[in-house]
């Protein structure tokens, strides 16, 4: 197929979890992606994704404008994916959910793209105690300014083959004897990241109100020991739930900011555990949901078992048991 006379779309962090769903989704639908990263030589596993020369990586630095003007350069659509989940040397989150989401949209709006889609995070809040929800809440302010046509999109947490939070999970049980629990009553609303991504090419390709924020969850409305409790389940393991005051967990996760590699979790990130991670009533109410992309949310039973039997005593060849065993 030739792709020249097709539109062009620039995903910036596009290489990532939800990056990689949306780059298949969009050249499935025969785009042409432009995917802009820091490295693109670790994102050459999006290539086979598409045709020949259908998905193209370069090297962008979200910090530098001239980087992104050239990024973004005779693309139709733009979709800003760049986040990351903890602070560390350049990485902050002002720099990078703040300045550089309203950098991009600048750009955009500057090139005449037709369509921007954003990711933020449900809780983005300006008032927040969480460092990350504060710097989500100006990201958005910043698009907006820049680009009031945008769309905004917050989902909860994701799950699906790859995700962070369901494997992080899955390997503490399988390396602990006990699965610590911080803020258990803090309700959850995960959601499956096979309907975002298209959520994000549905909203790129006009297909939404835009101009407003959209908030995606799943079906399913869940506290954080039960969602904890039904991991162990499909995992078949038996790690008692042990509770974690907030204060403590605090204290635990501090040494871990200083080494050199990625922390299993932040003081912020257990702030923001503090808080429910639900889709709010108003946009229930305003029909700022997967309702208005017309899809029907995917719920965990149906695509948790696909990966997380990696985690199961034996593997694949075990299943989970109603004790919360592992049965063979």
């Amino acid at each position: 197929m030739d792709h020249l006379d097709q539109k062009l779309v620039t995903v910036f962090g596009g290489s990532g979890f939800v990056g990689t769903q949306i780059v298949q989704v969009l050249a499935k639908r025969g785009y042409r992606v432009r995917v802009a990263v820091r490295r693109p030589d670790l994102a050459g596993h999006l290539k086979p994704l598409g045709d020949v020369g259908q998905i193209q990586p370069i090297q962008a630095n979200v910090r530098n404008e001239a980087s992104v003007q050239r990024a973004i350069a005779g693309a139709d659509y733009v979709i800003n994916l760049v986040g990351i989940g903890f602070e560390r040397g350049r990485q902050q989150f002002q720099d990078v959910h703040g300045i550089a989401a309203g950098t991009i949209a600048r750009v955009a709006r500057a090139a005449k793209v037709e369509s921007l889609v954003h990711m933020s995070a449900i809780g983005a809040d300006e008032q927040s105690a969480s460092t990350y929800a504060v710097s989500k809440a100006q990201g958005e302010a910043a698009v907006f300014a820049a680009f009031p046509q945008a769309v905004v999109i917050r989902p909860s947490i994701l799950f699906g083959r790859g995700d962070g939070f369901f494997n992080l999970m899955g390997t503490l049980a399988r390396m602990l004897p006990v699965m610590p629990v911080i803020s258990g009553k803090t309700r959850l609303q995960p959601a499956y990241v096979g309907d975002v991504a298209e959520a994000f090419v549905l909203a790129a390709e006009g297909k939404v109100k835009t101009g407003k924020v959209y908030e995606i969850g799943g079906p399913e409305v869940i506290d954080h020991k039960a969602l904890l409790a039904m991991i162990l389940r499909e995992t078949g393991r038996s790690n008692p739930l042990l509770p974690i005051p907030s204060g403590i967990a605090k204290l635990l996760a501090l040494p871990f900011a200083i080494l050199p590699f990625p922390p299993l979790l932040t003081a912020d990130q257990i702030t923001l555990l503090d808080s429910d991670n639900v889709v709010s009533d108003s946009a229930i109410a305003q029909r700022r949901t997967l309702a208005a992309f017309d899809i029907e949310p995917t719920s965990m039973e149906s695509v948790l078992p696909s990966y997380m039997w990696r985690f199961r005593k034996n593997g694949q060849f075990g299943r989970p048991a109603a004790n919360g065993g592992t049965a063979v």
